[in-house]
Protein backbone atom coordinates (compact mmCIF):
# COMPACT_ATOMS: atom_id res chain seq x y z
CA UNK A 1 0.00 0.00 0.00
CA UNK A 2 1.15 3.44 -1.13
CA UNK A 3 1.53 5.50 2.60
CA UNK A 4 -0.44 8.27 0.71
CA UNK A 5 -3.61 5.35 0.01
CA UNK A 6 -6.99 6.05 1.39
CA UNK A 7 -7.41 3.08 3.34
CA UNK A 8 -10.55 2.95 5.74
CA UNK A 9 -10.91 1.57 9.49
CA UNK A 10 -13.74 -0.32 10.34
CA UNK A 11 -14.09 0.23 14.17
CA UNK A 12 -10.81 2.15 14.77
CA UNK A 13 -11.86 3.23 18.07
CA UNK A 14 -12.20 -0.66 19.81
CA UNK A 15 -8.98 -2.44 20.71
CA UNK A 16 -8.29 -3.92 17.68
CA UNK A 17 -9.12 -0.74 15.27
CA UNK A 18 -7.26 1.31 18.15
CA UNK A 19 -3.61 -0.52 17.70
CA UNK A 20 -4.45 -1.11 13.96
CA UNK A 21 -4.79 3.16 13.29
CA UNK A 22 -1.42 3.58 15.70
CA UNK A 23 0.60 0.87 13.50
CA UNK A 24 -0.99 2.00 10.56
CA UNK A 25 0.22 5.61 11.83
CA UNK A 26 3.66 4.57 12.87
CA UNK A 27 4.38 3.18 9.43
CA UNK A 28 4.15 6.75 7.57
CA UNK A 29 0.38 6.13 6.82
CA UNK A 30 -1.78 9.41 7.07
CA UNK A 31 -5.26 9.22 4.89
CA UNK A 32 -6.83 7.57 7.46
CA UNK A 33 -10.58 6.78 7.45
CA UNK A 34 -11.64 6.61 11.12
CA UNK A 35 -15.19 7.49 11.06
CA UNK A 36 -16.93 7.28 15.05
CA UNK A 37 -20.13 5.53 15.53
CA UNK A 38 -22.24 8.75 15.76
CA UNK A 39 -20.82 9.67 12.42
CA UNK A 40 -21.24 6.18 10.55
CA UNK A 41 -23.46 3.36 11.75
CA UNK A 42 -22.12 0.07 9.82
CA UNK A 43 -25.46 -1.61 10.82
CA UNK A 44 -26.83 1.10 8.53
CA UNK A 45 -26.77 -0.22 4.96
CA UNK A 46 -27.87 3.28 3.48
CA UNK A 47 -25.68 4.88 5.80
CA UNK A 48 -22.46 2.83 4.92
CA UNK A 49 -23.40 2.61 1.27
CA UNK A 50 -23.12 6.74 1.08
CA UNK A 51 -19.61 6.77 2.82
CA UNK A 52 -18.36 4.41 0.25
CA UNK A 53 -19.73 6.05 -2.53
CA UNK A 54 -18.40 9.51 -1.07
CA UNK A 55 -14.95 8.67 0.14
CA UNK A 56 -14.17 5.44 -2.33
CA UNK A 57 -11.29 4.13 0.42
CA UNK A 58 -8.87 2.27 -1.36
CA UNK A 59 -8.39 -0.59 1.29
CA UNK A 60 -10.57 -1.78 4.21
CA UNK A 61 -9.56 -3.08 7.24
CA UNK A 62 -12.60 -4.72 8.74
CA UNK A 63 -12.29 -4.45 12.54
CA UNK A 64 -15.77 -3.43 13.57
CA UNK A 65 -17.66 -5.84 15.60
CA UNK A 66 -19.84 -6.77 18.65
CA UNK A 67 -17.28 -8.79 21.04
CA UNK A 68 -17.05 -10.12 24.68
CA UNK A 69 -16.40 -12.52 26.91
CA UNK A 70 -18.62 -15.77 27.84
CA UNK A 71 -21.21 -13.76 30.04
CA UNK A 72 -21.82 -11.41 27.39
CA UNK A 73 -22.12 -14.25 24.72
CA UNK A 74 -24.35 -16.17 26.85
CA UNK A 75 -26.32 -13.18 27.46
CA UNK A 76 -27.22 -11.38 24.41
CA UNK A 77 -26.70 -14.05 21.66
CA UNK A 78 -29.28 -12.38 19.21
CA UNK A 79 -27.23 -9.46 20.09
CA UNK A 80 -24.10 -11.02 18.58
CA UNK A 81 -25.04 -13.11 15.47
CA UNK A 82 -27.05 -10.34 13.69
CA UNK A 83 -25.39 -7.17 15.06
CA UNK A 84 -21.80 -9.08 13.70
CA UNK A 85 -23.59 -10.34 10.37
CA UNK A 86 -25.10 -6.84 9.25
CA UNK A 87 -21.97 -5.19 9.94
CA UNK A 88 -20.27 -7.51 7.96
CA UNK A 89 -22.54 -7.91 5.04
CA UNK A 90 -22.06 -4.05 4.53
CA UNK A 91 -19.02 -3.44 4.71
CA UNK A 92 -17.92 -6.20 2.30
CA UNK A 93 -20.59 -5.84 0.17
CA UNK A 94 -19.82 -2.17 -0.42
CA UNK A 95 -16.07 -2.78 -0.76
CA UNK A 96 -17.09 -4.95 -3.60
CA UNK A 97 -19.03 -2.30 -5.64
CA UNK A 98 -16.79 0.21 -4.89
CA UNK A 99 -13.56 -1.42 -6.42
CA UNK A 100 -11.76 -1.39 -3.16
CA UNK A 101 -8.42 -2.93 -4.15
CA UNK A 102 -8.08 -5.07 -0.69
CA UNK A 103 -9.78 -5.64 1.92
CA UNK A 104 -8.76 -7.56 5.60
CA UNK A 105 -11.64 -8.99 7.85
CA UNK A 106 -10.51 -9.93 11.47
CA UNK A 107 -12.29 -12.72 12.72
CA UNK A 108 -11.95 -14.83 15.93
CA UNK A 109 -10.28 -18.50 16.75
CA UNK A 110 -13.67 -19.09 18.55
CA UNK A 111 -14.34 -20.13 14.50
CA UNK A 112 -13.38 -23.91 15.15
CA UNK A 113 -15.17 -26.43 16.72
CA UNK A 114 -14.83 -26.84 20.44
CA UNK A 115 -13.07 -30.26 19.83
CA UNK A 116 -11.06 -29.22 16.79
CA UNK A 117 -7.43 -31.06 17.01
CA UNK A 118 -5.21 -29.15 18.55
CA UNK A 119 -3.20 -26.85 18.01
CA UNK A 120 -6.12 -25.68 15.04
CA UNK A 121 -4.98 -25.75 11.84
CA UNK A 122 -7.39 -23.62 8.95
CA UNK A 123 -8.55 -26.58 7.10
CA UNK A 124 -10.33 -27.31 10.63
CA UNK A 125 -12.84 -25.61 10.11
CA UNK A 126 -16.31 -26.94 9.77
CA UNK A 127 -15.49 -30.29 11.13
CA UNK A 128 -17.25 -30.19 13.99
CA UNK A 129 -19.54 -28.53 16.53
CA UNK A 130 -18.94 -25.12 17.85
CA UNK A 131 -18.58 -24.06 21.88
CA UNK A 132 -22.47 -23.55 22.46
CA UNK A 133 -21.12 -20.22 24.67
CA UNK A 134 -19.99 -18.32 21.57
CA UNK A 135 -21.78 -20.13 18.96
CA UNK A 136 -23.92 -16.95 17.41
CA UNK A 137 -20.53 -15.12 17.42
CA UNK A 138 -18.66 -17.87 15.74
CA UNK A 139 -21.23 -18.44 13.08
CA UNK A 140 -21.31 -14.32 12.29
CA UNK A 141 -17.52 -14.81 11.83
CA UNK A 142 -17.68 -17.52 9.55
CA UNK A 143 -20.32 -16.40 7.49
CA UNK A 144 -17.40 -13.19 7.11
CA UNK A 145 -14.87 -15.11 5.98
CA UNK A 146 -16.71 -16.89 3.93
CA UNK A 147 -18.42 -14.04 2.49
CA UNK A 148 -14.92 -12.74 1.76
CA UNK A 149 -13.74 -16.07 -0.25
CA UNK A 150 -17.00 -16.26 -2.02
CA UNK A 151 -16.42 -12.66 -3.50
CA UNK A 152 -13.29 -13.35 -4.41
CA UNK A 153 -14.29 -16.68 -6.13
CA UNK A 154 -17.06 -14.90 -7.85
CA UNK A 155 -15.71 -11.11 -8.87
CA UNK A 156 -11.96 -11.48 -8.16
CA UNK A 157 -11.48 -9.17 -5.16
CA UNK A 158 -8.79 -9.58 -2.82
CA UNK A 159 -10.79 -9.77 0.28
CA UNK A 160 -8.54 -12.05 3.07
CA UNK A 161 -9.20 -12.63 6.20
CA UNK A 162 -7.00 -13.05 9.92
CA UNK A 163 -8.43 -15.08 13.03
CA UNK A 164 -6.47 -13.61 15.87
CA UNK A 165 -6.00 -16.09 19.31
CA UNK A 166 -7.04 -14.37 21.97
CA UNK A 167 -6.39 -10.63 21.83
CA UNK A 168 -5.44 -8.05 24.97
CA UNK A 169 -3.59 -4.80 25.24
CA UNK A 170 -3.82 -0.85 24.98
CA UNK A 171 -7.73 -0.14 24.73
CA UNK A 172 -9.07 -3.35 25.93
CA UNK A 173 -12.34 -3.77 27.65
CA UNK A 174 -11.68 -3.71 31.08
CA UNK A 175 -15.66 -4.44 32.10
CA UNK A 176 -15.71 -7.14 34.69
CA UNK A 177 -19.24 -9.15 33.41
CA UNK A 178 -18.40 -8.22 29.82
CA UNK A 179 -14.77 -8.50 29.08
CA UNK A 180 -12.26 -11.29 28.06
CA UNK A 181 -10.80 -12.89 30.87
CA UNK A 182 -7.75 -11.53 30.70
CA UNK A 183 -8.32 -7.41 30.83
CA UNK A 184 -11.13 -9.04 33.10
CA UNK A 185 -8.63 -10.53 35.74
CA UNK A 186 -6.29 -7.35 35.44
CA UNK A 187 -8.69 -5.01 36.76
CA UNK A 188 -10.32 -7.97 39.31
CA UNK A 189 -6.19 -8.42 40.90
CA UNK A 190 -6.02 -4.39 40.57
CA UNK A 191 -8.79 -3.50 42.60
CA UNK A 192 -8.42 -6.71 45.03
CA UNK A 193 -4.73 -4.97 45.90
CA UNK A 194 -6.03 -1.64 46.33
CA UNK A 195 -8.75 -2.50 48.32
CA UNK A 196 -6.62 -4.93 50.71
CA UNK A 197 -8.81 -7.82 49.82
CA UNK A 198 -7.96 -11.31 50.84
CA UNK A 199 -8.93 -13.40 47.92
CA UNK A 200 -10.04 -12.96 44.08
CA UNK A 201 -12.26 -15.28 42.18
CA UNK A 202 -11.51 -16.62 38.92
CA UNK A 203 -14.46 -18.50 36.84
CA UNK A 204 -14.52 -22.14 35.81
CA UNK A 205 -12.12 -24.83 37.04
CA UNK A 206 -8.31 -23.10 36.34
CA UNK A 207 -7.65 -26.28 33.54
CA UNK A 208 -8.70 -24.63 30.37
CA UNK A 209 -5.72 -23.97 28.26
CA UNK A 210 -5.74 -20.26 26.14
CA UNK A 211 -3.24 -18.80 23.48
CA UNK A 212 -2.94 -14.76 23.77
CA UNK A 213 -1.65 -12.64 21.20
CA UNK A 214 -0.92 -8.60 22.17
CA UNK A 215 -3.12 -6.45 19.76
CA UNK A 216 0.19 -4.35 18.77
CA UNK A 217 1.53 -8.21 17.32
CA UNK A 218 -1.62 -8.59 15.73
CA UNK A 219 -1.77 -4.65 13.54
CA UNK A 220 1.43 -5.79 12.85
CA UNK A 221 0.49 -8.63 11.38
CA UNK A 222 -1.70 -7.32 9.51
CA UNK A 223 -0.26 -4.36 8.03
CA UNK A 224 2.26 -7.28 6.42
CA UNK A 225 -0.66 -8.86 5.29
CA UNK A 226 -2.14 -5.94 3.63
CA UNK A 227 1.50 -4.89 2.02
CA UNK A 228 2.22 -8.63 0.63
CA UNK A 229 2.76 -8.82 -3.33
CA UNK A 230 -0.69 -9.46 -5.65
CA UNK A 231 1.04 -12.32 -6.86
CA UNK A 232 1.74 -14.25 -3.00
CA UNK A 233 -2.46 -13.27 -2.01
CA UNK A 234 -3.62 -14.48 -5.22
CA UNK A 235 -1.48 -18.08 -4.65
CA UNK A 236 -1.48 -18.55 -1.14
CA UNK A 237 -5.10 -16.66 -0.19
CA UNK A 238 -7.04 -15.89 -2.88
CA UNK A 239 -7.05 -19.15 -4.77
CA UNK A 240 -10.00 -21.36 -3.96
CA UNK A 241 -10.09 -23.70 -2.13
CA UNK A 242 -6.86 -23.03 0.12
CA UNK A 243 -8.63 -21.07 2.58
CA UNK A 244 -8.81 -17.07 2.68
CA UNK A 245 -7.41 -16.97 5.79
CA UNK A 246 -4.82 -17.34 8.03
CA UNK A 247 -3.90 -18.12 11.54
CA UNK A 248 -2.78 -15.25 14.00
CA UNK A 249 -1.19 -16.51 17.26
CA UNK A 250 1.87 -17.26 18.93
CA UNK A 251 1.79 -20.70 19.16
CA UNK A 252 2.19 -20.83 22.64
CA UNK A 253 -0.58 -21.94 25.34
CA UNK A 254 -1.40 -21.62 29.28
CA UNK A 255 -3.93 -22.67 31.50
CA UNK A 256 -6.19 -20.33 33.11
CA UNK A 257 -4.68 -20.88 36.49
CA UNK A 258 -0.93 -19.83 34.96
CA UNK A 259 -2.61 -17.17 33.66
CA UNK A 260 -4.10 -15.85 36.66
CA UNK A 261 -1.06 -16.17 38.80
CA UNK A 262 1.06 -14.44 35.89
CA UNK A 263 -1.75 -11.60 36.31
CA UNK A 264 -1.91 -11.85 40.01
CA UNK A 265 2.56 -11.61 39.85
CA UNK A 266 2.66 -8.59 37.99
CA UNK A 267 -0.39 -6.69 39.61
CA UNK A 268 1.14 -7.80 43.00
CA UNK A 269 -1.82 -9.13 44.65
CA UNK A 270 -0.55 -11.00 47.54
CA UNK A 271 -4.39 -12.66 48.20
CA UNK A 272 -5.55 -15.92 47.83
CA UNK A 273 -6.85 -17.02 44.49
CA UNK A 274 -10.21 -18.97 44.24
CA UNK A 275 -12.03 -20.99 41.18
CA UNK A 276 -15.65 -21.07 40.97
CA UNK A 277 -16.33 -24.38 39.74
CA UNK A 278 -19.88 -23.70 39.53
CA UNK A 279 -19.00 -21.67 36.47
CA UNK A 280 -18.77 -22.55 33.02
CA UNK A 281 -15.03 -23.65 31.36
CA UNK A 282 -16.26 -22.72 27.95
CA UNK A 283 -13.75 -24.48 25.02
CA UNK A 284 -11.35 -26.92 26.36
CA UNK A 285 -8.07 -25.96 24.76
CA UNK A 286 -7.49 -23.52 21.94
CA UNK A 287 -4.35 -23.42 20.49
CA UNK A 288 -3.31 -22.23 16.51
CA UNK A 289 -1.13 -23.68 14.50
CA UNK A 290 0.15 -20.57 13.05
CA UNK A 291 3.83 -21.82 10.60
CA UNK A 292 1.33 -20.86 7.74
CA UNK A 293 1.57 -17.28 8.90
CA UNK A 294 5.08 -17.52 9.12
CA UNK A 295 5.73 -19.05 6.03
CA UNK A 296 4.34 -15.70 4.74
CA UNK A 297 7.20 -14.03 7.01
CA UNK A 298 5.55 -12.47 10.22
CA UNK A 299 5.42 -14.28 13.79
CA UNK A 300 4.70 -12.83 17.24
CA UNK A 301 7.36 -10.85 19.03
CA UNK A 302 6.16 -9.76 22.79
CA UNK A 303 5.67 -12.43 25.39
CA UNK A 304 2.95 -13.43 27.32
CA UNK A 305 4.69 -11.64 30.84
CA UNK A 306 5.74 -8.67 28.78
CA UNK A 307 2.24 -8.35 27.15
CA UNK A 308 0.69 -8.45 30.63
CA UNK A 309 2.96 -5.70 32.42
CA UNK A 310 2.39 -3.48 29.53
CA UNK A 311 -1.62 -4.05 29.57
CA UNK A 312 -1.01 -3.52 33.11
CA UNK A 313 0.56 -0.52 32.60
CA UNK A 314 -1.79 1.30 30.46
CA UNK A 315 -4.90 0.17 32.36
CA UNK A 316 -2.96 2.00 35.38
CA UNK A 317 -2.59 5.20 33.08
CA UNK A 318 -5.89 5.54 31.64
CA UNK A 319 -7.93 4.65 34.52
CA UNK A 320 -11.51 6.75 34.31
CA UNK A 321 -10.56 6.73 30.34
CA UNK A 322 -10.67 3.30 29.25
CA UNK A 323 -14.22 1.23 28.28
CA UNK A 324 -15.52 -0.26 31.42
Amino acid sequence: MNTNAKIFIAGSKGLVGSALTRSLKSAGYRNLLTPEKKRLDLTDHIGVKAFFESEKPEYVVLAAAKVGGIHANNTYPADFIYQNLVIQNNVIHQAHLNGVKRLLFLGSSCIYPKHAPQPMREEHLLTGPLEPTNEPYAIAKIAGLKMCEAYNRQYGTKFIAVMPTNLYGPGDNFDLANSHVLPALIRRFHEAREQRQPEVVVWGTGTPRREFLYVDDMAEACLHLMNLPDSTITEELTTYPKPCFVNLGTGVDVTIRELAETVREIVGFEGQLIFDTSKPDGTPRKLQEVSRMKVLGWEAKVTLKDGIAKSYQWFRENQGNFRK
